[in-house]
């Protein structure tokens, strides 16, 4: 009998080949009428080619970045000693080790490498600054990596160079000040820099958006729902996945203050920015003014009568200069809906519940690469990402 270090190296050295693609339909949904042309979209069911010892555990972000390669951060601390029989000491089975909390893939699936944990974060008054939950990424255009946590104590938003070193840091773990505080945050899970701001949907503890000039880290501004001050109540105690399903969250579309689960925060192209406010099943449009500032425009509300975990997880759109079509993530639903961004029409959606190539088990978050393929990734027990690949608007 082989030694199961033996047996995993072999594993590793016979993991396919990148460029194979397995291309499988996937449920589709026409809610527009009749000959409404839209995008469609297959689901490659070898994507991606991850080592033959390593396994993710719950994916809780993806970004695709400017050169579209494709980051995703996981949570390792999601799998079991029966999933990293290998990682153990000594190995009690052939595998697999957990893989680093930060993943770099190539657009055609190769395993590009990974970095992350504590020993790559600072500490700040004797507190290592890594989260104990990784929770949302963003690659910026000078390919720096961005994201925060929604464990306990993860009130701070960090800024990798691509290599994995420490640039710089938002907020402080174990210290939160509540909606109105400036320099802390209170579980962030959604981060973007571009046009010279910072922002931050600010999330699961708190309940709002918080902007940053990005040059000078200075403080710019906070919003909460229709872009008034952000009163909502706070999170009392850490956030744990049984809050995702508390069946006394009723979503209510029309609520004056976002629910507690602020989810996203994504700009366009044109000056708005789309927030999620997944426990309400909507999202919020606002326009972004030359100094920063937000601006109510209109509600969006997907499926409102939905329980659960939800809807209205994440945002992303087609890549085309217009950006004319809006895809949003439904956790609750399992599927991606198809909307036309001028006028928010529902054109369609994609996917279904279930553990299959092109299913969704807590489908959390997305993004489109510069070909049109949408990123999909899962938590709880989804734990995995899949790739989308655009075929036509038929």
């Amino acid at each position: 009998m082989r030694p199961l270090l033996t047996v995993a190296l072999l594993l590793t050295l016979t993991a396919a080949a990148p460029d194979e693609r397995a291309l499988a339909p996937l449920a589709f949904e026409q809610v527009a009428p009749a000959g409404t042309k839209m995008p469609r979209f297959k689901v490659d069911a070898a994507w991606p080619n991850m080592p033959g010892d390593m396994l993710l555990g719950q994916v809780s972000g993806v970004a695709v970045a400017p050169d579209d390669s494709v980051w995703v951060v996981h949570r390792p601390h999601s799998l079991t000693a029966t999933d990293t029989g290998l990682a153990q000491n000594p190995p009690i089975a052939v595998c697999c080790k957990p893989a680093p909390p930060v993943v770099h893939f190539g657009s055609d699936g190769r395993y590009l490498g990974g970095w992350g944990g504590p020993d790559s974060a600072p500490s700040v008054d004797g507190v290592n600054q890594w989260p104990a939950s990784l929770h949302g990424i963003f690659v910026d255009q000078a390919g720096t990596v961005w994201f925060g946590g929604n464990g306990k104590d993860d009130h701070v938003v960090l800024n990798y160079r691509a290599d994995g070193t420490f640039v710089r840091a938002f907020g402080q773990r174990g210290k939160t000040g509540g909606n109105d505080a400036t320099d802390q945050l209170g579980n962030p899970s959604d981060v973007n820099h571009s046009d010279g701001m910072v922002l931050i949907s600010d999330g699961y503890v708190n309940r709002r958006v918080i902007g940053y000039e990005a040059r000078t880290n200075g403080y710019k501004g906070r919003w909460g729902a229709y872009a008034r001050p952000p009163i909502a109540p706070t999170r009392q105690g850490a956030f744990d996945q049984s809050h995702a399903v508390d069946p006394s969250k009723i979503a209510d579309p029309k609520a004056q203050t976002f629910a507690d689960i602020v989810h996203c925060v994504v700009p366009t192209r044109d000056g708005h920015v789309y927030v999620c406010d997944r426990n309400n099943n909507r999202a919020q449009l606002f326009r972004r003014g030359k100094d920063g500032g937000l601006t109510f425009v209109r509600d969006l509300v997907i499926a409102g009568e939905t329980g659960g975990t939800h809807t209205v997880t994440d945002i992303a759109f087609s890549p085309d200069p217009d950006q004319t079509y809006l895809y949003v993530a439904d956790m609750m639903n399992g599927r991606i809906w198809i909307l036309l961004r001028k006028t928010h029409e529902v054109l369609g959606a994609i996917g279904r519940v279930g553990r299959q190539a092109g299913q969704f088990t807590w489908l959390h978050s997305i993004d489109t690469d510069s070909d049109g393929n949408i990123y999909a990734t899962e938590v709880n027990t989804g734990r995995r990402i899949q790739k989308l690949v655009f075929t036509g608007i038929q």
